[in-house]
């Protein structure tokens, strides 16, 4: 069932604004060769069409805007090398980073983004 105009308001309205990074990733953000960020449950909410600002997790320093293209769920188990290419780094890089960050957790959310 597609969803009423206030409903679509409503989503819209209730989406994260806001996103943040490592400052490790800030470079690859900017020079477009990191497109995806892998997530856990508490940041699945950013909506496609919505635009973020996105700061320094370290600092909350802004560096730029994303517009979110796409929210998927994924399993850690799923995760492949497209996705390492798309984060710019290997496969065995990206789990273990992603284990870093989300110790344990099997199901994520893959949000891939546009700087704009």
């Amino acid at each position: 069932m597609p969803l009423l105009a206030d409903q679509i308001e409503e989503v819209v309205m209730t989406a994260p604004t806001k996103m943040t990074f490592f400052s490790r990733f800030e470079a690859d953000i900017l020079a477009g060769k990191k497109t995806i960020t892998i997530r856990d449950e508490s940041e699945k909410d950013y909506q496609p069409g919505t635009t973020v600002e996105v700061s320094t997790l370290e600092e909350g320093r802004v560096f730029c805007q994303l517009k979110i293209l796409s929210v998927e769920p994924i399993a850690f188990s799923a995760l492949n090398q497209f996705h390492a290419e798309q984060e710019n780094m290997t496969l065995e890089t990206l789990k273990e980073v992603i284990q870093e960050i989300y110790p344990g957790i099997e199901q994520l959310y893959v949000i891939q983004y546009q700087r704009v």
